[in-house]
């Protein structure tokens, strides 16, 4: 229960909720809208219970302020750690031929990693200028 002198703190529900950072990251394949202290099943990706791995941003929201421009989305950097793994529902397959006594069943499941996000903010450092740029500068600095 929220005591009288701590109500105004909170603010309202739409003020809570519009200061809540997350983004949009590629990931298997797919796109995940993912938050702070997310779990996301995403395809399976190599490495161990416990490794950190990094998600590429394509879209992040920081409250009221959305950014999508890919020079700016690149210093954004999304952490998530490997849960574990995850199995997908049985698929069955079944083949039949009517008359010719062919038949032929077959069963797939998809295999999966659970990743916790851990963190979204920007590098504290920048990203190295790109070659072509620095191929530029470089050309400019000749003439």
């Amino acid at each position: 229960m929220v005591t009288p002198e701590f109500r105004g703190t909170l603010g309202s529900a739409k003020e809570r909720e519009s200061s809540r950072v997350y983004a949009i990251v590629r990931c298997g394949g797919r796109q995940e809208k993912v938050a702070l202290d997310d779990v996301v099943t995403v395809d399976k990706l190599p490495g161990e219970v416990g490794s950190s791995i990094t998600l590429p941003a394509l879209l992040v929201v920081d409250g009221d302020r959305v950014i999508s421009d890919p020079a700016e989305v690149g210093r954004y950097e999304v952490t998530a750690d490997i849960v574990g793994d995850a199995a997908g529902p049985k698929i069955n397959m079944i083949h039949y031929r009517n008359k010719t006594g062919y038949r032929r069943r077959l069963g797939h499941r998809q295999r999966y990693t659970q990743v916790r996000i851990t963190g979204i903010g920007a590098d504290s450092k920048p990203k190295a200028r790109t070659q072509s740029k620095a191929k530029a500068a470089a050309k400019a600095e000749e003439d």
